[in-house]
């Protein structure tokens, strides 16, 4: 992050201290920081050197909050959020069902006037996005408010876009977007390694991206967060859609899905019985496209995504450890990639990267194909970064340099030229290696996931981690029995 980003961040943010006295979350701050950052710079937009016009009523722009105080304050800006979420375009989708979360009219003031300070629109996208990228990690850092599961660790996201090597001119979607990590880091990799010509930066802009968020504030940091980044514009049409993406095949395909699906196994849905208790029922969904019907989420996402995909699209997904080896559905599905997919990557990722604790995930990378009697995964490479590698969220976080040996070995170049960099003499310690489909296929539920690494700490008490990871390790472990526990009375009920 550039000084100019982290001044900014670090000013933006240290107001937020001053509200939490009065109960507003890092949440319901960063959303009106979205409210009126966008006002502020459609009133830049609409003066010169650009003098655009904008859908947004003259009475209800920026210049109406600047020159009101007190309650006369708090009313407009309350009149304000309601009228443009009634507009149209991207305009009236970031304001849908917006509220005032700030109830002091003095401190509101202080926050717009902290804001007119700058002048937004003079700076790059790349200054704005990282930013907002900022306040957004820093939202996700406030582990009570759950904000942490929307938002995947930017290192990771970046090393998967880099072995993806997303092209101009291709469609890429997020089916579970959140703040729109994904689809920014794919924006940021296009613009960086490619010479666009006037064409393909307008692609780029309007007809490239495509993601689902159905949770409405989420969905607005990403919306705003997209804008700030340079893609789509003030009346642009909606790009990321609140609808639930398991629920039908829209009969999209994309040349890219890149996605990190929520957490948690069950899709549920909650409703009010007779006698007015609220119940929980396990959600399946009946589609036709789908290999299996189940109430696993990941499992019904891994379906989805497979037939999002155009008959040469890629896949990088990011998935717990239950789709590698669950019996049932999971051994279905499993089994129905290898043939009708090329799936030839998984990256075994380490704890204690993510906000949510507890979790154990992978990254599968498969290229769907056309439809064959033989199976097209012909091999898989597995990368083990999980054994022996710990990180902690704050003492030692997992940077982009700790994944360059994934991407060396992943050889986004060519990756039909892979040295594996395990031998069962010479390097039974190599984090490299290659399974055929018919090793893969005599295993036990045809499962995935696969270790040969030894744990050291487990038999060598010299080479201990510190404490503190040993702890975090604890930590973590316990979290993911814990939620296996919560799953299994969630069954029960």
């Amino acid at each position: 992050m550039s000084e100019l980003s982290s001044s900014i961040v670090s000013k933006v943010w240290s107001f937020c201290t001053v509200l939490k006295d009065d109960g507003v979350s890092y949440g319901d701050y960063l959303e009106q920081l979205t409210y009126l950052l966008f006002l502020k710079l459609a009133d830049e937009f609409s003066k010169p050197p650009y003098n655009r016009t904008l859908p947004l009523p003259k009475e209800y722009g920026w210049e109406s909050l600047r020159d009101k105080r007190g309650a006369e304050l708090e009313l407009h800006y309350n009149e304000l959020l309601r009228v443009l979420g009634q507009q149209k375009g991207i305009l009236g989708q970031i304001f849908t069902k917006s509220q005032n979360k700030i109830q002091d009219p003095a401190k509101l003031y202080r926050l717009i006037d902290m804001i007119d300070k700058e002048q937004w629109s003079t700076m790059g996208a790349d200054i704005k996005g990282q930013i907002y990228e900022g306040l957004l990690e820093k939202n996700a850092e406030d582990i009570k408010s759950g904000a942490g599961q929307y938002f995947t660790p930017r290192p990771l996201i970046k090393a998967i876009v880099a072995c993806m090597k997303p092209e101009p001119m291709k469609t890429i979607a997020d089916p579970a977007c959140g703040t729109g990590g994904f689809l920014l880091a794919a924006y940021d990799y296009i613009v960086g390694h490619y010479p666009l010509n006037k064409e393909q930066k307008h692609f780029l802009k309007y007809n490239t991206f495509y993601g689902n968020e159905i949770v409405a504030n989420t969905r607005r940091l990403a919306l705003m967060n997209m804008f700030l980044h340079n893609i789509g514009d003030f009346d642009s049409e909606n790009f990321i859609s609140p609808a639930d993406s398991l629920v039908a095949d829209t009969g999209l395909r994309v040349d890219y899905v890149l996605t990190n699906p929520p957490f948690g196994k069950k899709s549920s849905m909650t409703f009010t019985n007779e006698e007015g208790e609220q119940e929980s029922e396990d959600l399946t969904y009946n589609r036709q496209d789908f290999w299996v019907t189940t109430s696993n989420k990941q499992l019904n996402f891994v379906q989805h995504i497979r037939t999002m995909l155009k008959t040469d699209g890629k896949a990088a997904v990011v998935v717990p450890d239950n789709v590698l080896f669950e019996g049932g559905a999971g051994e279905t599905i499993r089994k129905k990639l290898l043939e009708t997919t090329e799936l030839h990557t998984i990256l075994r990722l380490p704890t204690g990267i993510f906000y949510k604790p507890g979790v154990k995930a992978n990254v599968i990378f498969f290229d769907n194909k056309p439809a064959s009697k033989d199976p097209w995964t012909k091999e898989v490479w597995i990368y083990d970064f999980r054994t022996n590698v710990h990180f902690t969220l704050k003492k030692n976080p997992m940077k982009f340099e700790d994944l360059k040996d994934f991407i060396e070995c992943y050889n986004p170049d060519n990756r039909f030229n892979r040295k594996e960099t395990w031998h069962p003499e010479t390097n039974p310690e190599g984090r490299w290696r290659r399974f055929t489909l018919e090793e893969i296929q005599s295993r036990d539920k045809t499962s995935l996931d696969i270790t040969w690494i030894k744990e050291k700490s487990l038999s060598d008490l010299d080479n201990l981690p510190d404490p503190d990871d040993l702890a975090a390790d604890i930590v973590e472990n316990l979290e993911s029995v814990l939620e296996n526990f919560r799953e299994i009375m969630r069954n029960l009920r």
